[in-house]
């Protein structure tokens, strides 16, 4: 399995390996097949090929002071590498690096909690921090907060907003780089940079105002390759005193345009939380481990039905074509009067909307409660996500070993959804997947402004042809979703040049400019080569 970085010896690797050992402590520099195996990613669609991207060694620093150390040690051998927070980025690469033979600097080790702060409502944290630890933290003191966070809770703060993770809460906090506030960066060269009011070394506003004077630098390390991030800050929402959910239904497949409308407005006024959008009529065609509905299969036999057909179907079924569970945070006064609010709004939008599955509790949740809600929902990290590889009723005896994600950004209305649904179908038979799409297309919310859709593409270590398959698949998504202006939010790593690819404008000068800014600020290429398309200049005639 012995892989070494493009265009370095085994003996300029060696020299690095000595100086870091020496630097970080030779229990914390890992050769050996058994702890590279730890850095490959698990979920990976080229497990096993010759084009895996599996590292040459790791490296696991305790400090900022240590992880200048490698860096400079890095930059004298020409050695890359590539920093994970805690490596648990499943579905987008895990702790594998974009470049094969790559070193991963792993952070796991720098694991402070250095404050929570419930009265400006802040944290600011190391990369080795979990959302388990953070939680803990917060509860063991007693603290007024609420940590928005993504599946599972077992990953960074800092990974999963610096990869534009996104989580499940309020709008303002669950795009979580949004919610980001100032971090600590060790540059190409070794130096150390903060941002914001940081750059004030006497600012007691790092964590309050994220822009500081001039510039604003921080996007350069979200999903780029620019620095090593060693601190980061997060704006955190004050506990509410009460949380609401309620369930709206619209009996007709078109009234979804009307129904996203009103959420809509009903997010961008602060009156609701992240909205969850479902299907009774997906539900009933497509159940979990059964056949599915001959009547939808007929429907879909050839391509995209009617809008007029799909609402015959519905009818026939009996069962609304749409849900959306509305999430309600604050005051318990005021949570009730926005739930009676939005009901008015959706009777005023969709003729025969109904409404039920009223649920209340006060805030934290009560532990006897614990099993009546949705923890993620109410800021608890937990690690349910996993069924979706395991067995399950979806896989039975044969789950799949891991996934990745096809979501793309789309606009967020009810047209664009049906919309989708048609270019999913146009993607799948490209490559002759003829499995039933369903027009019931739901959204995930996660991002407060957009919607963001696609098929998880399932990954299987023993059935290289199945993964070869569906990397085929993958690939042609993303050209069928440029096709109508779409891109994926984030990828894993065997996806990022062609995803990137997609961003056109100009004779893609977006990435001209991240290439020029690459060369002047890490000329060496030791960060993270590869990173979302962006190499340097001694690879770019390599790129995938």
């Amino acid at each position: 399995m012995a892989v070494l970085p493009p265009g370095v010896s085994q003996r300029t690797l060696d020299a690095a390996l000595a100086e870091w050992r020496s630097a970080i402590g030779s229990e914390w520099v890992f050769t050996s097949d058994e702890d590279i195996y730890g850095y490959r990613d698990s979920y990976s669609i080229l497990w096993g090929t010759d084009e895996e991207r599996i590292p040459s060694a790791a490296l696991a620093p305790a400090s900022v002071e240590q992880v200048q150390q490698a860096v400079r040690i890095a930059n004298k051998h020409k050695v890359p590498i590539y920093p994970v927070s805690t490596g648990r980025n499943l579905s987008y690469g895990g702790p594998s690096p974009n470049v094969r033979g790559t070193v991963v600097l792993d952070l796991k080790r720098m694991n402070r909690i250095l404050k929570v702060d419930d009265t400006r409502n802040f944290c600011l944290v190391e990369p080795g921090v979990t959302y388990f630890d953070l939680y803990n933290y917060i509860q063991e003191r007693g603290l007024k907060v609420m940590i928005d966070l993504p599946d599972p809770g077992w990953g960074s703060p800092v990974g999963n907003s610096l990869d534009h993770g996104v989580g499940y809460t309020w709008g303002p906090f669950r795009d979580h780089f949004v919610s980001h506030c100032a971090m600590e960066v060790v540059l190409p060269n070794g130096e150390l940079l903060r941002t914001g009011m940081g750059g004030m070394s006497n600012a007691d506003t790092w964590q309050d105002y994220k822009y500081g004077t001039g510039p604003s630098t921080d996007g350069l390390f979200g999903q780029g390759n620019f620095g090593v991030v060693t601190k980061m800050g997060f704006w955190m929402m004050p506990m509410p005193e009460a949380y609401l959910r309620g369930m709206v239904y619209a009996p007709k497949f078109a009234d979804v345009i009307a129904l996203v409308k009103t959420v809509n407005f009903l997010e961008d006024q602060g009156i609701i939380g992240m909205p969850n959008y479902g299907s009774p009529a997906r539900t009933a065609a497509l159940p979990f481990n059964k056949p599915a509905d001959p009547d939808l299969l007929a429907l879909m036999a050839n391509g995209y039905p009617s809008v007029e057909q799909v609402d015959a179907y519905v009818a026939k079924k009996g069962v609304p074509a749409w849900s959306v569970q509305l999430q309600f945070y604050g005051p318990r006064k005021t949570v009730e009067a926005n739930w009676e609010y939005a009901q008015a709004k959706m009777r005023e939008a969709i003729p025969g909307a109904t409404f039920d599955g009223v649920y209340r509790t006060d805030l934290p949740v009560p532990k006897e409660r614990l099993d009546e809600v949705v923890l993620r929902h109410m800021g608890i990290p937990a690690l349910e996500i996993f069924n979706i590889v395991s067995r399950n009723e979806s896989h039975g005896e044969n789950p799949p070993d891991g996934h990745n994600n096809c979501v793309a950004i789309v606009p967020r209305t009810g047209e664009s959804l049906m919309t989708f649904s048609k270019a999913v179908i146009e993607g799948m038979r490209a490559v002759g997947d003829m499995r039933p799409w369903s027009p019931f297309t739901t959204p995930a919310t996660w991002h407060p402004r957009t919607f963001l859709c696609g098929p998880s593409v399932f990954t299987q270590r023993n059935d290289p042809e199945s993964n070869a398959r569906n990397k085929r698949l993958y690939e042609s998504l993303v050209d069928t979703y440029a096709k109508y202006g779409w891109v994926d939010y984030r990828c894993t790593h065997a996806f990022q040049d062609r995803v990137v690819s997609k961003y056109d404008f100009n004779n893609h000068a977006l990435m001209r400019f991240h290439e020029l800014l690459k060369d002047a600020v890490d000329p060496n290429g030791i960060i993270s080569p590869g990173r979302y398309g962006i190499y340097p200049r001694s690879m770019r005639r390599t790129r995938a």
